[in-house]
Formats: structure tokens, C-alpha cells, sequence
């Protein structure tokens, strides 16, 4: 009897030991890293002056030589999907745990980690550029990190009226002359300047991306790094528009909503024949 007894509990000690192991091995989530890679075409941005000698000169479609001083975006309403369809969001209606300016001239915003995914493989990434409208409010009670980081003296991403985010903010130069370029694009509001109470939509400049990984993020013993390429030739040589610079469009100040928005479709995808716009995948390490 004794040593049977000795045999039963040696047995269950490794099932258990095993099952430890087991577990260690195969955790029930792990994390996933968004890496943003902005470039014009293949070429990697290089942010410059008006006559940098260094920044990253790209010509448009329309022939106009341009570059840029200052590159910035919201993400934020992050969805994985997996292999089997079914769709996990990330904090989509918090924007302090799943929202982030990336910022060019801040290396350590270009990756974007989202921690806790469950583990499994994942086909799909969407997101959003911007800030979809039932969060558009600067309320900064309710998410006061986002607000704080949005609104920082270097980032800019209020809207000097107050009633939203700014989703992208471009400034640069253009032409041999160094004309400059200044472009902010976000969702408008209609209504009485001071009143919130008659503020209605106006134009919505969100747009919601989908990408399709090459190959499955495997999350669980690994923490895959996903690239996401930003094509800011698209900017002006999008697939929707093809847009020349010039005295009704280069700056926030001049530029009308309607003008807006062919920038913001060609950045962002008009959302039925083009739901990636300027974004695409770079590679999956697992």
C-alpha cells in the first residue's frame, strides 16, 4: 500500500508538473507591436526646413517637388481579426488605453504597443486615422492622458476652436521656391461658435482602415511586430484624387472643408473602393 501510495503521488506530482510546464509555455495573451513606418513611396521621410539639405524630397503626380517639416496622426479604434473571423477590439471607447498620435519627429511614438491580446492568430488589422465622432470631444475629464498627449506644446492636435482633434497635422514646404504647405485635416462641426449645444456634425473626416496581414500574427509564446507601412506620396497622388498645391488649398486657413476632405480621402480611403488609403502592411514577425 505504501507503495502504491508513493507511485500515486509521484504520478500526480508530474501531471501537475506538466501541466505547469504546459501552461508557461503557451500563455493565454501576449502583446502585439504596431510599428509605423512613414515614407514617400519606398523612401523613409526625413522631416527638414524649408531649405534642408537632408529631407526627403518627393515629387507628385502633378510634378510639384515637396517636403516636409512636421508629420502627424491620430490612431485609434483598433480591431484584430482573427484567423476564424471573429474580431477583437483594443479599448475602442477608451482613447487613453487605444489611441495614439504618432508623431515623426518622436521615434518612440512609431511603435505602438497593445498589450493583453488574446492568444491565437490573427488575419486582419483595422483602425481608424482619426477619431471616430462619439469620442470627437476635447473631454479631457474623461480621457485626460490622450487629451494631455494630443494637446502637448510639440503635438498640436486640438482644434484651436475646441470642439475636436485634429487627425492629421502636415506641415512642409513646395515648389523650387519653398512655398509653404500646411495641412490639418479633421471632422468639422456646424452650429453657433461657442455653443455646444448647437453643434452638429459636419463633415467627418474618420475614416476606418483595413489591412490584411501576409501572413498570421501568432500571439500567444511569441509577441508579433506588425509593420504598417504610411505612404505620404498618396498625400497628393492618391488613389482616389490627384491633387496641385496651390493658393485655394495649402494652408488650414484657406483650404474649405470640401478641399479637406480629397486629402483626407486619399489619406485615409473614401471608405467603399478604397478602405486602406495610404496604409499598407510591411511584414509580420511572429
Amino acid at each position: 500500500m505504501n507503495i502504491r501510495k508513493t507511485y500515486s503521488l509521484v504520478f500526480v506530482a508530474l501531471v501537475a508538473l506538466a501541466a505547469c510546464s504546459k501552461n508557461d509555455n503557451n500563455p493565454v495573451a501576449n502583446n502585439i507591436t504596431l510599428h509605423f513606418n512613414n515614407t514617400f513611396k519606398n523612401t523613409p521621410i526625413v522631416l527638414g526646413e524649408a531649405t534642408s539639405s537632408t529631407a526627403t524630397v518627393n515629387t507628385s503626380a502633378k510634378g510639384q517637388v515637396h517636403h516636409f517639416s512636421e508629420l502627424k496622426y491620430v490612431i485609434s479604434n483598433i480591431r484584430l481579426v482573427k484567423a476564424d473571423g471573429n474580431e477583437i477590439p483594443y479599448n475602442i471607447s477608451d482613447l487613453d488605453k487605444g489611441a495614439t498620435v504618432v508623431n515623426h519627429a518622436k521615434p518612440q511614438t512609431l511603435d505602438y504597443v497593445l498589450n493583453n491580446i488574446p492568444a491565437g492568430e490573427y488575419k486582419q488589422l483595422k483602425f481608424g486615422l482619426g477619431v471616430k465622432p462619439e469620442l470627437n470631444t476635447l473631454d479631457e475629464a474623461r480621457f485626460p492622458n490622450f487629451y494631455a498627449a494630443a494637446g502637448a506644446n510639440d503635438t498640436e492636435m486640438h482644434w484651436e476652436w475646441g470642439t475636436g482633434y485634429r487627425f492629421t497635422k502636415i506641415e512642409g514646404f513646395y515648389d523650387t521656391d519653398h512655398k509653404e504647405l500646411s495641412i490639418h485635416t479633421g471632422s468639422t462641426v456646424e452650429g453657433t461658435n461657442g455653443d455646444p449645444d448647437t453643434y452638429t456634425q459636419g463633415v467627418d473626416a474618420y475614416r476606418d482602415i483595413t489591412l490584411t496581414l501576409p501572413n498570421n500574427a501568432v500571439v500567444g509564446r511569441n509577441a508579433p511586430r506588425v509593420t504598417i507601412n504610411a505612404d505620404f506620396d498618396k498625400l497628393l497622388s492618391g488613389k482616389t484624387n490627384t491633387i496641385a498645391l496651390g493658393d485655394g488649398n495649402a494652408t488650414p486657413s484657406v483650404h474649405t472643408a470640401a478641399n479637406m476632405v480629397l486629402f483626407v480621402d486619399n489619406l485615409g480611403g473614401e471608405g467603399s473602393s478604397d478602405i486602406t488609403g495610404m496604409f499598407s502592411v510591411g511584414g509580420v514577425q511572429n
